[in-house]
Order: structure tokens, then sequence, then C-alpha cells
């Protein structure tokens, strides 16, 4: 189940996309299907062995192009090891959420992206999320958890700081934000409550077989609940790139520095990561 439009992402073949708190792999896979250069990012790796083989297994079954490559990373969203302007596409779905200095973790997606690329940014809508908080401490106070809210103005207004312009946005997955507050109601934990456990049945049963009523209901639905509001930007040149227009009668002397690095991948890394936390 994929919660970015890959059609507003326009991966090509050869494309370097990086996955910021890739999790289980999900939107990893789909650009590795697509024929890009993949990193798969993230703190826990526990959760990188599986992504790592299931790319194995892909390659294995034809299921990727033999030109394409995928890498598994542990590391922290807030100090990354790439260099500047390594990746063509970044994606970060679900993740900014769980970062206290979420700031600085936007600010390291716009580095690590050439001027020019595109990103994908999807967090909790506010309103499904809202209503979570409200039934259930469970839901967020546990570690690693969801520590804020986002509005869509918000997230726009962070993306806008680190140097981003916004190109449009949605919502999705409008028929999981009621599943969540099942869950919410009756406890996070609790697996085996008939109402929940029915509703699961229902979302596995809808992605496998993607009937036309369910798929009409969930547009209707994601404007007003979706569970996830998805942003689109596109990285903004750096302003060094762009010399200032000499003052009349000026001489000019040499050109723009350039700032940042030589944008070739694992060139002047950062340090000894840490890791971070991806949202299922």
């Amino acid at each position: 189940m994929l919660t970015v439009d890959y059609s507003r992402l326009r991966i090509a073949p050869g494309d370097r996309v990086l996955d910021v708190g890739c999790g289980a792999g999900r939107h990893a896979f789909e650009a590795y299907r697509r024929g890009a250069d993949v990193v798969a990012f993230d703190m826990d790796e526990a959760e990188l062995r599986p992504v790592t083989g299931m790319c194995g297994a892909m390659r294995a079954e034809g299921q990727a192009p033999a030109a394409a490559a995928s890498a598994a990373v542990s590391g922290d969203a807030t100090a990354m090891p790439f260099a500047d302007g390594s990746f063509d596409r970044v994606i970060a779905a679900e993740v900014f959420e769980h970062i206290l200095d979420d700031q600085q973790a936007i600010n390291e997606a716009a580095r690590v992206l050439k001027p020019g690329g595109i990103a994908a940014v999807t967090v909790p809508a506010w309103l499904p999320e809202r209503i979570c908080w409200g039934l259930s401490r469970a839901y967020h106070e546990v570690p690693g958890g969801h520590v804020r809210i986002y509005t869509r103005v918000e997230l726009e207004a962070k993306l806008r700081r680190a140097g981003f312009t916004i190109t449009g946005h949605h919502h999705a997955h409008g028929l999981h934000a009621p599943y969540w507050w099942l869950k919410c109601l009756v406890g996070v934990g609790n697996d085996d409550h008939p109402l929940p456990k029915a509703y699961h049945r229902m979302l596995v049963w809808d992605i496998m077989r993607q009937p036309a009523a369910t798929r009409l209901a969930e547009r209707a639905l994601n404007p007003v609940i979706g569970k996830s509001v998805i942003v689109y930007a596109i990285r903004q040149p750096d302003e060094a790139a762009v010399p200032p227009a000499p003052a009349p009668g000026a001489e000019q002397r040499g050109g723009p520095a350039g700032r940042g690095g030589s944008g070739i991948p694992g060139d002047a890394g950062k340090g000894d990561p840490e890791k971070t936390h991806a949202a299922a």
C-alpha cells in the first residue's frame, strides 16, 4: 500500500532515490521496481535486514531492471551520511512526526537532494491524528511515537524554510482513519477485539481486490478524513549559484562561489550517524 503518488515523483530509470525512514520499505520497493538506484534509510537495523532481502528477491525474480541498484543504510535523519545533492528524489513517508528536531531533518532532506530534485513528504493529517490523540494516550505516548500533530500549513512552512518550493498536496487512506479510531477506543495493543479485527480484514480485502465501491468511497473520504497528507516540493537552487547583479558602474571580479559538497554519494560523509525512527 503506497501513500506517495509516483506519477508526481516522475522517477526515471537511473534516478537516485532516498527513502528516509523507510521502515518496511514499501516506497523503496516501488522506486526500485521502476528502475531507480534506491537507498533505504532508517535508524532501525532490524527493519533494514528484510528490506535488503526483499530487494534481493525482487532482483532474482526479475521484478526490478538489471541496471537498478539498492542499498540499505542505517543512520540519523538529522545528520545523514550523504554528500550534498546526492539524490534526484527524496521520499519521507510518516517519519518527521517522530523526530524532535523535525526542522533539522527536513533541512537534511533538502541538503542531500539535488537542486531541482523532487521530494514527497507524508505525515498524519491533522484531524484524524487529533482524534487519535484525544481517544488514547497510548497511541502516541510510546517510545519512538508521534511527538507532534502537523497542520499542512505548518509542514509546508518548514519545507519552505529548508529551501523547498511547494508544488502540490493531497490526502490518502480515508478508509484507514476509522480503523485507528477503533484501535484507540478499544486499546491500541488489543489486537483481538472483534471490531478493529473485522475492520482490518476489510482493509486487507480492499487492498488486495481494489473494488470500485471502496475506491470511490476512499476518494470521497480522503479530503475530509484521509489518514495522511502528502506534500510535494522541489528543492530550490542554492542562492550562491546565482550571482547578484553588480551595482551600476561596479567592477565585476571573479565568479560566484559554490556551496556544499561534490554531490557524489559517499563523498564527504557526515561522521558517525545515529538512528531515526520510521513510522509504519
